[in-house]
């Protein structure tokens, strides 16, 4: 079956079809057509570039060995923040 998509689809569905298309899209089927082959190469394109990444993937590499793990570490800061008791001077807004 050459149609296998499209199931119960006869010759006479396919003519009436065809003649649909035929008369909705007349002079724009070549434009139509070159779009949709166009599509398709770049679909297929698409696809083996895809196919070959798998490929890649799936050769065996060589393992690359991640850096042992460290045990955690103190910072210890130079010197100890120094606050002040003493209120921020305020200031006024200035006059408009």
């Amino acid at each position: 079956m050459l149609y296998g998509f499209i199931p119960g689809l006869g010759g006479q569905e396919m003519l009436l079809l065809l003649v649909l298309g035929i008369l909705l899209f007349g002079r724009k089927l070549p434009e139509i057509g070159r779009s949709l082959g166009k599509t398709m190469v770049e679909f297929k394109k698409g696809m083996r570039g895809i196919e070959d990444e798998v490929s890649e993937a799936s050769a065996p590499r060589a393992s690359i060995e991640p850096e042992p793990v460290r045990p955690p570490q103190r910072v210890t800061p130079a010197a100890a923040p120094k606050f002040d008791d003493a209120p921020a001077p305020t200031t006024l807004p200035p006059k408009v």
